[in-house]
């Protein structure tokens, strides 16, 4: 199967402030930052990594300009860097319009060998940290009273079963209906909230701790034969932003060409 060809932007944002969370790198959440500033928007990213956190808005600064980007560290396990990324967004661009919640910890552990310290870990990052992003993003938006726009980072694990999964199912499952539930409470105050499902994405740094064996077994499952790339998701995210899906809310969107 042929590469795909990159999508260039469309304006789809233009003149809207977004939050990204997990953003510092080459994953989703950087291609998601990248996307939205060349849709038009101005952003703020946060990730609990400094030093990438701050060469990845260098890097964009450059390209997109300094009054587009801005960062500040971000843990979302600690509810206080949470406040502070927000309050940074709506000081820096004056308010907010959409938060996209990246952030999310994997790894693999059979049940009956799994600690309790791997199961809280997984499920802080990445259920709690979607709860505590959301709560501060459904304040921000109420508060501010001109709508705006949730989209969380959810995965197909969330709906498959799978092998030494079950923290990070558990958590992604439990994304999914804490989606759901915030996105009945938000539209009574005009704000959307839904989320995408990813199957199998992986970016270079990715693949290269990825053995050969194990990535020949998940693509091969995949129709296309191949992963995904981080912006191939970035487009499903930037479409849940825009106004092409203002009918949409509480909604999980598979981006996956796998069935089974």
């Amino acid at each position: 199967m042929n590469a795909p060809q990159y999508v260039p932007g469309h304006g789809l944002l233009a003149g809207r402030s977004a939050v990204v969370t997990a953003a510092a790198g080459a994953g989703i959440g950087g291609a998601t930052a990248r996307k939205f500033l060349e849709e038009g928007a101005r952003i703020v990213i946060g990730d609990a990594h400094a030093r990438r956190l701050k060469e990845t808005e260098q890097a964009l600064a450059e390209e997109f300009g300094a009054d587009h980007v801005a960062s500040l560290p971000c843990d979302v396990t600690d509810e206080t860097q949470v406040q502070a990324l927000f309050a940074l967004a709506e000081q820096t661009h004056g308010g907010l319009d959409i938060v996209v919640n990246n952030a999310g910890l994997g790894g693999t552990a059979a049940l009956t060998e799994m600690t309790d310290e791997q199961w809280t870990k997984v499920l802080d990052v990445t259920l709690n940290g979607t709860f505590r992003c959301t709560r501060a993003a459904l304040r921000s938006l109420k508060a501010a009273g001109r709508g705006g726009i949730v989209v969380n980072n959810a995965s197909v694990v969330g709906w498959r079963a799978q092998s030494g999964q079950a923290h990070y199912a558990a958590a992604k499952a439990g994304v999914m209906a804490l989606t759901r539930c915030a996105a009945i409470e938000a539209a009574e105050y005009g704000v959307r909230v839904n989320a995408v499902a990813p199957s199998l994405a992986m970016h270079p740094h990715l693949v290269k701790v990825t053995s050969a064996e194990l990535l020949d077994e998940l693509t091969e499952k995949e129709a296309f034969g191949r992963y995904a790339e981080p912006w191939e998701i970035a487009n499903v995210i930037v479409f849940l932003a825009s106004g092409y899906s203002s009918y949409m809310t509480g909604e999980v969107v598979s981006v996956s060409n796998r069935h089974a």
